[in-house]
């Protein structure tokens, strides 16, 4: 992808998702992630309705009127963005690559947390740590990391969560929304999971294209793996063994979102053209 197709990708994905984000998930982000906690705001006259454990018993006092505190939430958070830039996540059949797809999701999220004043920061993992942008706030920061997602290089080396996670930890102190970008096709550390999810709030997003859980009978073929390099022929002709990678997807599947449940961290499974702020929606309502 050269630079002007990625400029003219970038300028349409922030087109659809500034919109969706607008319409559907900045309200429900706002809801679903609290601040920190509360900080003093101002004084004012009480109101009927007022909680009276916010009286300002000095201030009534000395004016002989009730007065009451008014606090704020201390909204400011951060969210972290960890893209897998394994191989295998430069693949789609359909509508986009899974790249693509992230960039799209990536960006919707962005734009939620920009538009309450949120910093957004991304990190790009494959078998280390490849690049990272610290977090910061603003449209033009969510445009780059959008554009950094979408130029990558795409590694031929197996993705390792547990590398991204323990990065983020050691650089970035804060508590933080951390949203996990991955087919999750791996071998991962469990317990580097259960670490982050103590301290950060942590969601698994499972990008997956409709042809990855299953082969076609083109009978013998010869398979590479674009991460490890490895080579294997198979008969594809054979139901059986059609039916057996099948399951064998669906069963890593069904282990990693049991890996993230028990680690109480979140998961959602989606395929490249998935209506995202629909499953994005509904997420946010739960929390």
């Amino acid at each position: 992808m050269n630079i002007q197709d990625i400029i003219k990708k970038v300028k349409q994905i922030e087109i659809r998702t500034r919109k969706k984000s607008e319409a559907t998930l900045m309200g429900q982000y706002h809801s679903a992630f609290k601040g920190q906690g509360m900080t003093f705001s101002e004084v004012r006259p009480y109101q009927s309705g007022d909680e009276i454990r916010r009286i300002d018993w000095n201030k009534t006092a000395r004016f002989r009127e009730p007065f009451v505190k008014v606090m704020e939430e201390e909204r400011e958070l951060t969210m972290m963005l960890l893209v897998d830039i394994s191989a295998s996540m430069d693949y789609g059949t359909k509508t986009q690559l899974k790249r693509e797809f992230v960039a799209e999701i990536a960006a919707s999220l962005g734009f939620s947390a920009a538009g309450n004043n949120d910093k957004v920061g991304l990190i790009l993992f494959a078998d280390k740590v490849y690049k990272v942008i610290p977090p910061q706030k603003g449209r033009k920061h969510i445009l780059a990391i959008i554009s950094t997602i979408l130029s990558a290089d795409y590694i031929p080396a197996p993705a390792r969560m547990e590398v991204a996670l323990e990065y983020m930890m050691s650089v970035f102190k804060k508590k933080s929304l951390v949203f996990m970008f991955s087919d999750f096709g791996d071998d991962y550390d469990v317990k580097m999971l259960r670490i982050a999810s103590k301290k950060h709030q942590v969601l698994g997003m499972r990008i997956s294209d409709e042809k990855d859980n299953e082969i076609p009978d083109v009978g013998y073929a010869l398979f590479r793996d674009a991460e490890t390099g490895r080579e294997f022929w198979a008969d594809t002709s054979s139901k059986r063994w059609r039916y057996d990678f099948a399951e064998e997807q669906l069963r890593r599947q069904k282990q990693v979102r049991e890996d993230f449940e028990a680690a109480s961290a979140g998961f959602m499974s989606m395929q490249t053209g998935d209506d995202y702020s629909r499953h994005l929606y509904q997420y946010f309502r739960r929390k």
